[in-house]
């Protein structure tokens, strides 16, 4: 576990007053490891998942409703698929599966996705889901979804992604409607963030990585938002999707094993029923 001595697990949102340009960052550590844990992912996997754990949280943030968002890129790689949900209240899940064993020090996106899509799907509580495509042919899951705003929203956007196994955070850059054509300002700050490496992100508090970013710049800080690992399963809801199977189906297993074991993909959580539960 973390021995980060500052809060983790935490969005901030800020924008800057004379650039037109909105920013986040979060910085993830429990939530993180919690999402990992119980799975036994090689470290390369663990990595990625981090870093789609903390894309969604920032793309989360971009909401203009409440409701949920989620992030899965397939491909035909030693990697199936990944997928992280979310809420507009920063609860999130994911997980991963493989198709071939990946060795820890494999880094290379393409390699380890193949040909492969990005999925985002926007589920609003109230209204209609939306759901954009885009082409994961890219060298890294930030440059995948940087092309995902070009296409679909056309606002300059630039996002930072990293994770080890142990933390994972990202940072956000995105040009507001009202800058224009001029990104000026944008080019300015995005030169800025740039500086920023994995190691600051893990080992400094926020308010350290933006007065070092940005401590000439003019801007907004608004409330952080805890995040948090949340799966949402349980085992009333396990009995009701077992109650879609048939009789017949569930008297053999019963017959053969005294019990039912049903996993949960997500956080591992393992619940058993016996004939008189069923």
């Amino acid at each position: 576990m973390t021995n980060t001595h500052y809060p983790t697990d935490q969005l901030y949102r800020y924008t800057f007053t004379d650039q037109d340009v909105r920013g986040e960052l979060v910085q993830l550590s429990t939530s993180y490891q919690r999402m990992i844990q119980g799975h036994d992912y090689p470290a390369s996997v663990q990595r990625l998942l981090g870093e789609l754990m903390a894309a969604t949280v920032l793309l989360s943030a971009t909401l203009k409703f409440e409701g949920h968002i989620n992030l899965q890129i397939q491909g035909d790689g030693p990697i199936n698929f990944m997928t992280v949900n979310g809420s507009h209240h920063q609860e999130l899940r994911g997980l991963a599966r493989l198709r071939d064993s990946i060795a820890d020090d494999q880094n290379d996106f393409r390699k380890l996705f193949g040909k492969a899509v990005l999925i985002i799907t926007l589920t609003p509580d109230q209204g209609e889901r939306y759901q954009g495509v885009v082409d994961a042919n890219r060298d890294s899951l930030a440059a995948v979804i940087e092309s995902y705003f070009a296409q679909s929203e056309q606002l300059h956007t630039r996002i930072w992604l990293h994770a080890d196994g142990e933390h994972a955070a990202g940072m956000f850059l995105q040009v507001m409607p009202a800058a224009g054509h001029d990104l000026t300002g944008f080019n300015h700050l995005e030169a800025l963030t740039e500086t920023m490496t994995a190691t600051e992100l893990y080992t400094l508090s926020s308010s350290e990585i933006l007065h070092r970013l940005y401590h000439q710049e003019q801007f907004e800080l608004y409330r952080p938002q805890p995040v948090r690992f949340h799966c949402g399963c349980s085992r009333e809801g396990t009995l009701s999707a077992l109650a879609a199977v048939s009789p017949e189906e569930l008297q053999a297993i019963l017959a053969e094993d005294g019990e039912i074991v049903m996993d949960c993909d997500y956080c591992r959580s393992q619940y058993r029923f016996t004939a008189e539960d069923l």
